[in-house]
């Protein structure tokens, strides 16, 4: 008689151990990803050719900052040839003409910023108090032209307008003043270059303001209204309020740009005789790396710029989102 042969026991089928929370939000946002990319892919066509213009002019170039350590000669490497180290860098550091130019660009800077960054909002508020439907628009339209002027045609008309006999002079004649070559004085560029900068951008600097304002909620003004708030009232504790995120992030943004102070205006305009208070690191470096040819050097100085500029970016992000909950990240 045969014995009865015994059975394996079928094998037990162990069951995968749930995954984590931030696992599962990790996979389930990539699946959204993936069927939102299937489901507009023509939309996001149209991103290729921006991504590639910044991989190209802005990212690819980023290589070229390693000149900065090594000794680089127009005709050798594109890299340069030896590594010299920090030797470009303690060569800036210890000369006084950067440290003239480094405030010249830290006060042309501040300036900008002080006096460019809040009057459209001023103009903002004022255009959005205006209930003639054509005279807003005439305003806008004649604050908006400035900024379609190509920077040559702003500091030709500048050098027409300030020139010994130009119009300002004239005036200054007619007063019973003295005529003054007002960009040859030092003490003169600051003015002019600010001004400049406010005719130019302060009207274009207002749409993003108008549009924000369109976004407020009418019925918090009644509200406020109701409880007997004036005009400025209602400006104050509803308005403001309501565009503060649009604020915030023109205003880091603004600093991001700090140093990079308007470098074809200021190359326009001024002279070896204004160096004193026009000369930033934007034209010293042009004329350092470009004119001179010490390209290594000049890269070293972009390199500390582009630095400080990450330094002030995320340093405006990180308080801002301390302190009013509103960042760019």
């Amino acid at each position: 008689m045969s014995t009865p042969k015994i059975l394996d026991p079928p094998p037990t089928t162990m069951a995968e151990p749930p995954l984590p929370p931030v696992a599962r939000k990790v996979r389930k946002g990539r699946r959204s990803w993936r069927r939102a990319l299937r489901r507009d892919w023509q939309l996001y066509s149209l991103a290729i050719l921006p991504l590639l213009f910044f991989v190209i002019f802005r990212y690819l170039p980023m290589l070229g900052n390693v000149i900065a350590f090594r000794r680089f000669r127009p005709g050798g490497g594109i890299f340069g040839e030896y590594w010299v180290g920090l030797r470009y860098v303690k060569m800036f550091l210890g000369d006084p003409t950067f440290w003239n130019v480094f405030t010249n660009t830290l006060v042309l800077g501040g300036l900008t910023l002080l006096v460019c960054f809040p009057l459209p909002i001023v103009l903002a508020l004022l255009l959005n108090e205006v209930r003639t439907r054509y005279l807003k628009r005439f305003v806008q339209s004649v604050s908006y032209l400035p900024h379609f002027l190509s920077i040559v045609i702003v500091a030709g008309m500048l050098m027409q307008m300030l020139s010994v006999d130009g119009v300002v002079n004239q005036l200054v004649s007619a007063l019973g003043g003295e005529p003054t070559a007002f960009l040859q004085k030092p003490e003169w560029f600051r003015t002019i270059y600010v001004s400049s900068e406010l005719w130019q951008t302060v009207g274009w600097g207002t749409i993003l303001y108008l549009a924000a304002l369109t976004t407020i909620d009418q019925d918090l003004y009644e509200a406020a209204r109701i409880d007997g708030a004036n005009r400025w009232r209602q400006t104050w504790h509803v308005t403001l309020p309501g565009i503060r995120p649009t604020m915030v992030t023109l205003l880091i943004l603004n600093i991001g740009t700090f140093m990079a102070v308007g470098f074809e205006k200021i190359l326009l305009i001024y002279n070896p005789l204004t160096y004193e208070t026009a000369d930033v690191i934007s034209t010293y470096v042009y004329r350092v790396g470009i004119v001179s040819g010490n390209l290594s050097y000049a890269a070293a100085i972009g390199l500390f710029e582009s630095i400080i500029g990450l330094t002030l970016v995320l340093s405006a992000n990180f308080i801002s989102r301390r302190t009013v909950g509103t960042s760019l990240w």
